[in-house]
């Protein structure tokens, strides 16, 4: 198994979370996403991932991209340990908590939007993290709210073991840190990413603990 990746991009964070959690063994093929002009564009990448982004898992002479897609694939080829709950109303709304941030907060404060703000429509550096900072505290506000009111409050986001929601918080967290975001306003949301971050499977996914960190 082979994962494409860089160290600082979430949605591969994400990856490495649930590949971890799965007791997954995999080897990492770094895509620097800045250097040189962005190594995701070069015509060998493209071939991996028309798209120019990461990450892409290859397994068995397949390619999978879409991180969500990917956390899909592995819950339903290494259903153990599981990382949806059992019950189909409870798995759509573990999936909905991902979601807020998968869809909703991650897009629109991901790397090629904030380069087309600054490089085609002339925004400033501060313009940016201002922009960024709306919207993570938009999308956070919402889940810290939607995990206070759960059916079923535990250590995680729901429940006593981590899921989809968690795999997806903890590297926005780590991403809304780099933009300046003022955190305390979301107590829940902080008490389950100390939570999450003291299981290998998070710790060892970290940004700087990966090879290609600088």
């Amino acid at each position: 198994m082979k994962l494409y990746t860089f160290f600082r991009s979430s949605a591969s964070y994400r990856v490495r979370i649930a590949l971890n959690l799965k007791g997954l063994s995999y080897e990492q093929v770094p895509i620097h996403l800045r250097r040189g002009g962005g190594e995701q564009f070069s015509a060998t990448y493209k071939a991996i991932n028309p798209q120019s982004l990461v990450p892409a898992l290859e397994e068995g002479g397949r390619i999978l991209t879409q991180s969500l897609a990917i956390l899909e694939y592995l819950e339903e080829r290494y259903p153990k340990p599981p990382l949806l709950p059992a019950d189909p109303a409870d798995r759509a709304l573990v999936r909905s908590m991902a979601l807020i941030i998968a869809c909703e907060i991650h897009p629109i404060q991901n790397l090629r939007v904030l380069v087309h703000l600054k490089n085609n429509l002339k925004h400033s550096d501060d313009e940016l993290n201002l922009w960024a900072r709306h919207w993570i505290d938009l999308g956070l506000s919402a889940l810290e709210q939607s995990v206070v009111s759960g059916r079923k409050r535990g250590t995680f986001c729901f429940g006593d073991t981590p899921t989809f929601a968690d795999i997806c918080l903890v590297p926005q967290l780590a991403n809304a840190r780099r933009f300046g975001c003022d955190l305390s306003v979301y107590p829940t949301l902080l008490r389950i990413e100390t939570a999450c971050n003291a299981l290998p499977a998070f710790a060892d996914a970290v940004p700087e603990n990966q090879p290609d960190a600088e």
